[in-house]
């Protein structure tokens, strides 16, 4: 099963000095959404999944309505839980951003005061993905190894329309790597950007490779946001 990730087109994060709590797209978003689905004309996916949050929801509309499909409104897709900031001075967030990252890099798994651990975070996005790639007859073998047993839809092609975090964490989980409290900078995922992980045929079963990280050549220079 091959995976397309496709992060969310820029966000309004902030609305006349105050905070937005799931905001939707920048008119510069929308445009980026418009030109993930033109550079994705002639890909055909099974299965498009996308996030509930509203950002995810309107950059993947493009995408749909040029393929004809009906996406998968996918809970478990949903970003970190922010303390909630709705309306609030913009300055609250950027003070709560600056003192998470100024703690001692063990101590971050707890995340932003008020909103959702970062190991919790991780967790359920792990399991979650397992839960997903059981559905789609992919069994992890008992081993340290990141090995599945093989799947019944090996040439399905899947589309995640989702969010920096999400997609970092699946990414790991696919790859078997280790866990940090900074999958947001581990793997630095601009806006509207495209990563693929395809299935790696072994002796024993199906591991994952990364064949794509952020690819953004879709997008013309002004558009390349993060």
């Amino acid at each position: 099963m091959r995976i397309t990730l496709i992060r969310h087109g820029e966000p309004e994060w902030v609305r006349n000095g105050l905070n937005v709590d799931n905001p939707p797209l920048t008119s510069k978003g929308q445009e980026q959404a418009e030109m993930v689905a033109t550079y994705l004309a002639d890909t055909v996916f099974d299965e498009i999944y996308v996030s509930p949050l509203l950002r995810a929801q309107q950059t993947a509309a493009p995408l749909l309505r040029q393929s004809g499909r009906t996406s998968i409104t996918t809970n478990w897709l949903q970003e970190i839980r922010n303390p909630i900031w709705h309306g609030t001075p913009v300055e609250k967030a950027v003070e709560a951003y600056k003192e998470e990252r100024s703690r001692p890099s063990n101590q971050r798994w707890g995340g932003l005061n008020g909103g959702e651990a970062v190991s919790d975070f991780v967790q359920r996005i792990n399991n979650d993905c397992s839960t997903f790639l059981g559905e789609h007859g992919y069994q992890k073998i008992g081993t340290e190894l990141p090995v599945w047993s093989h799947g019944k839809t090996l040439e399905k092609h899947v589309a995640f329309v989702a969010h920096a975090g999400t997609n970092s964490v699946v990414i790991c989980h696919l790859l078997g790597l280790e866990p940090t409290p900074w999958e947001w900078e581990r793997f630095v995922l601009g806006h509207a950007s495209i990563s693929e992980v395809e299935p790696l045929a072994l002796s024993d079963g199906v591991t994952f490779s990364l064949t794509r990280l952020s690819g953004v050549e879709h997008l013309p220079k002004s558009h390349r946001t993060v």
